[in-house]
């Protein structure tokens, strides 16, 4: 393949609409949360990621886990749980069998500020990917997103 590839041409085209979607409903969604709940984007994908955790097998995540989960690194992913710590919406402890590994949880405080927080997400993500819709060049991208969540007599 060369740079005037068609084929080039056309995934680096989807890519940069891919891109373009991702960051119009990544913004809107952020001033949403900072604007209602003194949250960002990725204390509320945290504070999600980590209270789907559960004290089975497997339940709770290692940092690295938590990291990949939020799209950071490890070390700012330490970064993010610590400043929600300091905030009192999660708190970490020894894991019971194995006193090297710590688990972080989301406090009663961080639950409740999650379930105040998700009507806003929601809501803004579905006003992001409506204004998105609008654009001939991202309408096919949403229409993908949105049949990911199933048909749509079943939303």
């Amino acid at each position: 393949m060369t740079a005037k590839d068609p084929a080039l041409t056309a995934l680096a085209s989807g890519w940069a609409a891919l891109s373009l979607l991702h960051g119009r409903i990544d913004s809107h969604i952020e001033r949403a949360l900072q604007s209602r709940h003194d949250l960002s984007v990725r204390e509320y994908s945290l504070l999600e990621v980590l209270s789907r955790q559960h004290d089975g097998d497997g339940g709770h995540l290692q940092m690295k886990q938590v990291a990949d989960a939020v799209v950071l690194s490890q070390s700012a992913t330490t970064r993010l749980v610590t400043r929600l710590e300091d905030r009192g919406l999660l708190a970490r402890y020894l894991c019971p069998t194995d006193r090297r590994g710590i688990y972080t949880n989301v406090s009663e405080a961080g639950l409740a500020l999650l379930a105040e927080a998700r009507p806003t997400h929601d809501a803004a993500l579905r006003e992001a990917l409506d204004q998105a819709e609008q654009h001939p060049e991202l309408a096919r991208l949403v229409e993908t997103v949105r049949a990911l969540d199933g048909p749509a007599d079943q939303r």
